[in-house]
């Protein structure tokens, strides 16, 4: 319900609990609700400026120019049946390599250096920018 505050208890010196007094519990659940999936929001944008970087660092030499068969980046019929495989298969034969009947991909893409999440954050960016 409303602002009423029966209880002026600081918490931890903070204006926290004035804010809760004034505009009651409910409306300071909707706000954590709000600003928690804002964060997300922000996080999954994070995420995908980091696959975008790791692949112009690390994947465009090949995926930008078909070297050794790889899917072009933005062409949707090189990308649609690896797509229809899943992310899953996409990220182990993008991690672990993968030679198949249309060529041939390097483990990270020769980069031993990347982290598995950041070889997935370019998988992903990748995917996005062909469907």
């Amino acid at each position: 319900m409303g602002g009423l505050c029966l209880k002026s208890q600081p918490l931890a010196g903070s204006r926290l609990n004035i804010f809760i007094c004034i505009y009651g519990v409910s409306k300071m659940r909707k706000l954590i609700i709000a600003v928690s999936a804002l964060g997300m929001i922000g996080l999954a944008a994070q995420a995908n400026a980091n696959g975008q970087q790791t692949y112009q660092q690390a994947c465009f030499a090949c995926h930008g120019t078909g070297a050794a068969g790889a899917p072009k980046l933005g062409d949707k019929a090189a990308w649609a049946d690896r797509i229809a495989q899943g992310n899953d298969t996409l990220y182990k034969h993008a991690i672990e390599g993968f030679k198949g009947a249309k060529g041939f991909m390097p483990a990270k893409g020769g980069r031993a250096d990347l982290s598995d999440d950041a070889v997935k954050a370019a998988v992903d960016y990748m995917v996005a920018e062909s469907k």
